[in-house]
């Protein structure tokens, strides 16, 4: 099987990209959008719509392979690549892929990727184009071998087949009070994000974002179902180093005070404090975590800012910097990495969250399905959107599918009625 043509077709992204340096400048909303001038290179607006570029392999058999290129809401920021241009994006994988993948063999996904992503005049490809790319030959792999995209991450990483599914993270955008009920009501593995991302969602001491964490612990305990335990789950944007200083003694107090407040939770707390740099925050999370194990705290430290590549999320996770990494698929590039990623976290000891965007796309997050259940991340993101119900149905789903094709492999039958997966 060979490749026959690259098509690309542009597209648009699930949610919006903000300017992260504007709104913690202290942005003001404006309805949906927000006033004020952009403050990050790229930037036209706080708030711009988000694009993707899907690129489609045409193989010998006039099947097409889709992947999705995209970057991340808060691009720009925290070490992370540019606000994806459309235009430039394209112009960089017409010119560079396109001569590499035509008259390509792409049954083996690895090869592919190491052929495919070499660097272009000395430098690394845009990781937006790694990572739609990747998913375009993780997709090719699973069709040529009439298998699915965590069985081939399965074969080719050396991985046991999967048997159970992952816990699903969904996230509240600012509509938290109508989207945890929704989370509750769906019974939702962890929850709520809250996007505590600005001084009013924070509060004076951190005095609003406690009496949101204790809201959301009653009302899971008054809406759940019986025996509904979730995980609870805040990123908070670095506002608490904003306003406590970081010294992380300091924090870890912080984060212990919370964990008081919901003792019958496991709270995990996402980006307690921005370093400004990865060696600056591998130190200060990595003393956060020693903080907080002298405090016997019910609490979890994820990191986000500044782990962004392979590279920086292997140094955390043998840093012990956190007790929970999020892997921003955009931010690794090629699915390929990603899957290093989950190893390397599970290496350590350290729980591999299978997180990105919520600017990604539907296809984008069906992969990202696959990675985290072959690779058994503790974690993964319920993505595209902010709107919860559409991320919860294509994540939950894709990943209901995925177990019951694997599921039929060890049946009785399944030497004798083999299933072929579009």
């Amino acid at each position: 099987m060979q490749i026959m043509d690259v098509l690309f077709a542009p597209g648009a992204g699930a949610f919006f990209y903000d300017d992260q340096a504007a709104i913690r400048a202290g942005a003001i909303h404006d309805g949906f959008s927000y006033s004020g001038a952009p403050l990050t290179p790229g930037y036209t607006s706080v708030r711009m719509p988000a694009t993707s570029l899907g690129i489609g392999l045409v193989l010998s058999d006039q099947s097409v392979a889709w992947g999705d290129m995209m970057s991340v809401q808060y691009s720009g920021s925290a070490g992370r690549a540019p606000l994806f241009q459309i235009d430039h994006i394209t112009e960089v994988a017409r010119a560079t892929l396109r001569p590499r993948l035509i008259g390509h063999d792409p049954c083996e996904f690895l090869t592919s990727c190491h052929s495919v992503f070499a660097p272009f005049e000395g430098k690394r490809l845009p990781l937006a184009i790694e990572y739609g790319a990747s998913q375009a030959l993780l997709g090719a792999a699973a069709h040529i071998g009439c298998r699915t995209m965590a069985e081939v991450i399965c074969k080719e990483f050396r991985l046991p087949t999967p048997r159970s599914g992952v816990p699903i993270y969904a996230q509240s955008g600012d509509s938290r009070e109508i989207n945890v009920d929704k989370m509750i009501l769906k019974g939702v593995d962890i929850l709520p994000h809250g996007l505590i991302n600005a001084p009013d969602k924070f509060g004076r001491n951190g005095e609003i974002f406690r009496e949101f964490v204790r809201w959301v612990a009653k009302r899971v305990k008054d809406l759940g179902a019986p025996g509904y335990h979730p995980t609870l789950h805040f990123d908070v944007y670095g506002w608490i180093g904003l306003e406590f200083g970081l010294e992380p003694a300091g924090i870890a107090q912080f984060i212990a005070r919370v964990a008081d407040d919901v003792p019958d939770f496991t709270l995990n707390i996402e980006c307690p404090a921005d370093y400004g740099s990865v060696e600056a925050q591998v130190r200060g999370y990595a003393d956060i975590v020693s903080a907080l194990a002298r405090l016997g705290a019910n609490a979890r430290i994820v990191v986000d800012e500044h782990c962004n590549t392979l590279d920086d999320i292997s140094l955390f996770a043998r840093s012990k910097a956190a007790h929970l990494v999020q892997i921003k698929t955009p931010d690794v590039g090629s699915v390929a990495d990603t899957v290093r990623a989950v190893l390397a976290c599970k290496e350590n000891g350290v729980g591999a969250y299978v997180g990105g965007s919520c600017v990604e796309t539907d296809l984008s997050a069906r992969t990202s399905v696959h990675v985290s259940v072959a690779t058994q991340a503790e974690m993964m993101l319920a993505k595209p959107g902010m709107g919860v119900d559409e991320a919860l149905c294509i994540v939950g789903n894709e990943q209901s599918r995925l177990l019951a094709v694997l599921a039929s492999r060890s049946s009785p039958l399944a030497d004798q009625m083999p299933v072929t997966v579009s």
